[in-house]
Order: C-alpha cells, then sequence, then structure tokens
C-alpha cells in the first residue's frame, strides 16, 4: 500500500471516530491512539495544547513526556509559533532540542490552527533517522485538519 492510501485510511478511520464529538480533548486523545497504533517506527504521538506563553503536555501516547514547554524551546515551541510544520531528520542537530525521550532522534510537529490561531501541536516522534517524509507531513497535516474542521 502506498503511503498516499496509507493515510487515506487511517484519516477515513479517524474521521469515523471524531466525527460526532465535539470535545476537542477527547478527539486529541483518540487521534493520538491511532496514529500509535497505526504509525510504524514511532515511539512518540500526541499533542501539547498552547495555554499563555507555553505549550502543555495534552492526550498523547508513548512513554512520559515533558509536561510544560516554552514557546521558545525545541520542535513544539519552533512550529508554534512560526505556524509551520515542522519535520526535522535529526533531532540532536535541532538547535535548542528538548530531549524528553532520548531515543528519540527524529520528530514532525504539525500546528493545529484554529480560527487563525494555534491552540496545540501534534507531535510525533521516532527512533529512526529521517522517519519522515513529505507524504508522512501531508497526511498528517490531512488528520490535523480533520480535528480543526471538528471544533465548534
Amino acid at each position: 500500500m502506498s503511503k498516499f492510501d496509507f493515510y487515506q485510511q487511517l484519516n477515513a478511520q479517524i474521521s469515523a471516530v471524531i466525527c460526532d464529538e465535539s470535545d476537542t480533548i477527547a478527539n486529541m486523545a483518540n487521534i493520538s491512539a491511532l496514529l500509535f497504533e497505526h504509525l510504524p517506527d514511532i515511539n512518540w504521538a500526541g499533542f501539547y495544547r498552547k495555554q499563555g506563553q507555553e505549550l502543555v503536555l495534552g492526550p498523547f501516547q508513548g512513554q512520559v513526556a515533558c509536561i510544560r514547554i516554552a514557546l521558545d524551546k525545541g520542535v513544539c515551541g519552533a512550529a508554534a509559533t512560526s505556524k509551520q510544520t515542522q519535520r526535522i531528520a535529526d533531532v540532536h542537530q535541532f538547535d535548542g532540542h528538548i530531549a524528553c525521550d532520548a531515543r528519540t532522534n527524529s520528530e514532525l510537529v504539525i500546528p493545529v490552527i484554529y480560527a487563525g490561531e494555534v491552540i496545540a501541536v501534534l507531535d510525533i516522534d521516532s527512533t529512526h533517522f529521517e522517519r519522515f517524509d513529505e507524504d508522512d507531513q501531508k497526511g498528517l497535516e490531512a488528520t490535523v485538519a480533520l480535528l480543526v474542521k471538528n471544533m465548534k
């Protein structure tokens, strides 16, 4: 199966699970669970919610994580402040990387933008270097779009 087809199927499943639920936290929880279950070679999948000038741990699957991240720190902070997806092939080369799990080697972080403002980020980590490519980025940006579509 191509990655395009994989993400089409995964996002159809996510849509079916969250389509009738308006609670964002509940939807983040189910999205995290589905991503962790279905994405190969990842060690963490979840959300950080923006609260003031920091990101606070939200629903996730994986090892215990950093609870608070300043907006000017790490890959998550970069995604939140730039409003741009961050696809990092080697996190050890990213200036200011926060090592919540020392096993993580690559990371993909997508801002969740609602009404023009970043309200959260979706963070996916892998122990493999260069785990994420453009197809992963597009597929997971579509996942975030499904979450935003269900916000009321």
